[in-house]
C-alpha cells in the first residue's frame, strides 16, 4: 500500500501513536525502524511506538543451515553471486543508516520465541530497547536468536528478569498475542513487513525513507488535532512472505 492510503485499524488513545509489524529476522525492518527514528527526531509531539508480530516464516527451524547468502538464492530462485550482489546493496543501504549489516555472521531460524518476549518487554515497558537488542544481534552480531539460551541472554541484557524470561520461554505465555498479532496482519492484508500504521489510519508499506515518514506523521498529527478539537474519534522496498 503506498504511503499516506487509509488503513482500517483498532482505535488510539489521546495521543499519536504508530503500530508496526515487522519481524527481527527482516533486514528491512531494522533499516526501517532506523528511518523511523530519524522521522521521529524532526516531529515535535510524542508518539507512543507498538511493535507488532510478524513471522516471515513461521515453519522455520530453530537455526537454518547454511549461510546467509545460500538462503537468499534458494529463497528467490537466484544464482549465488545475485544473491551476495543483493546482501552486498543491502549492507550499503544500511551503512547509510548507520547499521552494520554482517550477512557472512547472520544466522536465520524462527522468531516465534522472540516475538512472544518481545510481549513480554511490552509489559515491562521494554518493548523498544529489546526490539533493537534482537535486530543488532541478528544482522551484526550473528546470534542465533532461535535458540532459548540466546534468547534469555539477550532479553537479561536490556532489564528483563531472568525468572520472568525462563517462565515464557519454557511454556506458551503470549504464544496468543503473537497469532492475534498476525491474525491482524492478515486482516488489514500485511503481506510484508515492515508496515507501519500511523494513528489507527494511514498505512505505509516498506522501510521508506525518513522524509515520506515525517510527511505522514505530519499529516495524521493535522487530522488527529482536527478531530479532537471537534470532539470526534476515530472507530475503526520490504521483505515478503
Amino acid at each position: 500500500m503506498p504511503a499516506g492510503k487509509g488503513v482500517a485499524a483498532s482505535g488510539v488513545g489521546e495521543g499519536m501513536r504508530i503500530d508496526i509489524w515487522s519481524d527481527v529476522v527482516c533486514p528491512w525492518c531494522y533499516v526501517g525502524k532506523r528511518r523511523l527514528e530519524t522521522a521521529l527526531a524532526q516531529f515535535p509531539h510524542p508518539v507512543e511506538v507498538v511493535w507488532h508480530s510478524f513471522e516471515l516464516d513461521p515453519s522455520a527451524p530453530a537455526e537454518r543451515t547454511g549461510g546467509y547468502v545460500d538462503h537468499l538464492a534458494a529463497k528467490y530462485g537466484r544464482s549465488l553471486a545475485e544473491a551476495q550482489g543483493m546482501l552486498d546493496a543491502m549492507t550499503e543501504t544500511a551503512a547509510v543508516e548507520g547499521l552494520d549489516f554482517r550477512f557472512d555472521l547472520a544466522r536465520g531460524g524462527s522468531t516465534f520465541d522472540a516475538h512472544r518476549l518481545l510481549h513480554l518487554a511490552a509489559a515491562k515497558g521494554l518493548q523498544g530497547e529489546l526490539k533493537e537488542r534482537l535486530l543488532r544481534a541478528t544482522f551484526t552480531e550473528g546470534e542465533p536468536i532461535g535458540h532459548p539460551e540466546v534468547l534469555t541472554r539477550l532479553a537479561v541484557s536490556v532489564g528483563l528478569e531472568e525468572a520472568e524470561v525462563s517462565w515464557v520461554l519454557s511454556g506458551e505465555a503470549y504464544a496468543d498475542a503473537v497469532r492475534q498479532d498476525e491474525a491482524e496482519a492478515r486482516r488489514l492484508g500485511i503481506s510484508g513487513v515492515p508496515f507501519f500504521v500511523v494513528d489507527g489510519r494511514y498505512g505505509v508499506s516498506g522501510a521508506q525513507p525518513a522524509e515520506v515518514l515525517l510527511q505522514v506523521l505530519e499529516q495524521g498529527a493535522d487530522q488527529h488535532s482536527a478531530e479532537q478539537h471537534a470532539g470526534a474519534s476515530c472507530d475503526d522496498e520490504s521483505c515478503t512472505v
